[in-house]
């Protein structure tokens, strides 16, 4: 067996140095670069202090100009920005979870898309009082469709996810007033609290914040996580590998990237296709390899094992490999950087959506009804640019780990079935690990999610909280790019239990698992709130008492915001190294990190000091362990 070594932060560095090296020679530039252009940033706009809703401004706020043009002060402009980035991450996670919805009713036993797991979309429609019984399943596929498109824009009511909630949250949401109804309605009604002349109290503002993100989270992520499962299988554990010396100086790269996975699924399957992989050999090339970056990467290696290059800050290095035939993208952070780059290159930058249309690069419309054609078409492409290949701008890294991926929390449940004794306990609960938590064994959990922000040394708040927390007998859930920081660093290793406190080592040993758990994409934190509703019931502890945290060290999209805001909503302290852009108004600001516990029991803690991060992580879980005296 390998010896097992982390791939250290100053590797991966060095890695990238050593890239940006063939950048220069071909005249690219580089995010690194932009950075430098772009220090110092605006400290209006960082602390939110600045307003642009209307043309009367742009209004900034000083000692000598305490009120915009309108009268609206500094705590209002704060809480109105804050809200519209909420608004902006909710409508982006759920128009992803739309699309999904849509392609769902696209199901047939012949068609690009079909029924992979019939019982969990059964246990949907009868969680949603679905008639089943004597129904195809295909037909039950697009009733099913139907209502999920319907929780967009539905007239009245709340949200049908709502209800997996615990009893007490769900009580909260609604005294509370946060509960959220139709999904589109509250990114809506974020809009229009925010024209001129609108809301300007900041309670308010939050308030509808904490409710559009929700929407999100129990609303539109969980329509994408679920009917994601229905179709394209949901996750169990499997084996892949991580960091950019997954690609391949002899085979046809492709690399997908963004969130959809109804473009990824359809790339990996002719990608293995017999007339694909023989023109690759007519072109000169062994076979076709797929990897992926940021979250359509984690979609793909979660359901197939298909290999991890990066995540968001390393999706210019692919490029920069020069081994790159084809970067495919669909949506979200994806950089407009990527064309120009790829011309220094014979990348072929490849956009596919109405939603995500970039210059410099090639279109190929992709869309369900015809996805087998499209999809088709990009790897013929991809494989027919092999020939264009600089050979002399070939440089992989010889930099990659091994990774267990696709713990989703059905995989986790039937994880802790394997070391549940039968003959006495029920199976198909997380009761095991409520036992481990109540014992100590295991000190509590932290939901690792978000982004690489420049601001932060890029994966490293990331790695290093999670080796302190690792020590600790705290065992750590992540997802998206925080998920392939830890990949690429070999914390998914199941060897990478040596890492761990005694107690956190055994039960790694015992389930025969990583101590990094990877639960999938930034819309899979949905996941999470799945689990912590049953570790919950289970328990027979409000979720608010839970020794579980959140934690977003390198956050930077209006997206992480949107997550932020359901995960504390839902009773979950949420830790952040990077400080959200409110900080010119302590009224808001003091609302985010610690009014708002009055309302739904967890607040927002900011600390841009890593190490200090990881220690107020771990006084927040032994707070919450002396409090229910375990």
């Amino acid at each position: 067996m390998d010896t097992f070594k982390l791939t250290t932060v100053e590797e991966n560095e060095a890695a990238t140095a050593r890239l940006l090296e063939t950048g220069a020679l071909v005249g690219a530039d580089s995010w690194q670069q932009r950075v430098k252009n772009q220090t110092p940033h605006c400290k209006f706009g960082e602390e939110g202090a600045c307003c642009r809703i209307c043309s009367m401004g742009p209004c900034r706020i000083t000692p000598k100009a305490p009120r915009g043009i309108c009268g609206c002060d500094v705590h209002g402009i704060s809480g109105r920005n804050f809200l519209r980035f909420t608004a902006g991450g909710s409508a982006t996670h759920s128009d992803h979870g739309r699309e999904i919805c849509h392609t769902l009713h696209t199901v047939k036993p012949d068609g690009d898309y079909q029924v992979k797991d019939p019982e969990k979309l059964i246990r949907i429609a009868k969680e949603w009082g679905v008639e089943t019984e004597g129904k195809d399943i295909y037909d039950l596929a697009h009733e099913v469709s139907e209502l999920a498109l319907l929780e967009y824009g539905k007239p009245f009511g709340v949200q049908r996810w709502l209800s997996r909630a615990p009893k007490k949250t769900q009580e909260i949401w609604h005294r509370e007033g946060i509960e959220p109804r139709a999904i589109d309605r509250e990114v809506s009604t974020a809009m229009h609290m925010t024209h001129m002349g609108c809301s300007s109290l900041p309670e308010a503002l939050i308030r509808q914040a904490l409710r559009c993100g929700l929407s999100d989270g129990w609303g539109g992520s969980m329509c994408g996580t679920e009917f994601s499962d229905v179709m394209f299988g949901t996750p169990m554990p499997i084996d892949t590998e991580a960091n950019l010396g997954v690609m391949e100086k002899d085979m046809v790269n492709i690399i997908v990237h963004g969130h959809d996975p109804s473009l990824s699924e359809m790339i990996v399957k002719y990608a293995e296709d017999p007339e694909m992989l023989a023109l690759a050999k007519s072109v000169g090339a062994k076979g076709i390899n797929i990897a992926g970056v940021c979250c359509t990467s984690n979609e793909v290696a979660m359901r197939h094992g298909i290999p991890m290059a990066g995540n968001f800050l390393q999706q210019e290095n692919v490029v920069l490999t020069g081994a790159c035939e084809a970067i495919v993208v669909d949506v979200q952070c994806i950089f407009p950087a990527l064309g120009p780059l790829s011309k220094c290159f014979h990348t072929k930058f490849i956009t596919t959506s109405d939603i995500a249309r970039m210059p410099d690069s090639d279109f190929i419309h992709f869309d369900c009804e015809n996805a087998g054609e499209n999809a088709k078409q990009i790897v013929k492409t991809a494989v027919e640019n092999f020939v264009n290949r600089k050979q002399d701008l070939v440089h992989i890294p010889d930099i990659k780990q091994k990774a267990t991926v696709g713990y989703s929390f059905e995989a986790i449940v039937k994880t802790l079935d394997t070391v549940t004794n039968s003959f006495v306990d029920v199976v198909g609960t997380t009761k095991p690990l409520v036992e481990c938590v109540r014992s100590g064994v295991v000190r509590g959990a932290v939901a690792m999610v978000g982004c690489n922000n420049p601001k932060v040394r890029p994966d490293s708040a990331h790695v290093e909280l999670m080796k302190k927390l690792l020590k600790e007998d705290i065992i750590l859930v992540v997802s998206g790019c925080s998920a392939q920081a830890a990949a690429k660093a070999g914390l998914m290793d199941k060897r990478a239990k040596d890492l761990c406190g005694d107690g956190l080592k055994r039960v790694c040993e015992l389930a025969d698992i990583p101590p990094v758990l990877h639960m999938g994409s930034c819309v899979d934190i949905s996941r999470m709130m799945i689990l912590v509703a049953e570790l919950a019931k289970d328990s027979g502890w409000d979720i608010t008492q839970l020794p579980v945290v959140g934690c977003a060290p390198e956050w930077m999209s209006e997206k992480a915001v949107s997550i932020g805001n359901y995960v504390v909503a839902t009773g979950i302290d949420t830790f952040l190294g990077v400080h959200p852009m409110v900080k010119a108004s302590n009224v808001v600001d003091g609302l985010l990190q610690g009014g708002i516990r009055d309302w739904v029991g967890a607040n927002y803690h900011v600390q841009l000091d890593i190490d200090k991060l990881g220690d107020e992580m771990i006084e927040a879980i032994e707070a919450k362990r002396d409090a229910l005296g375990i």
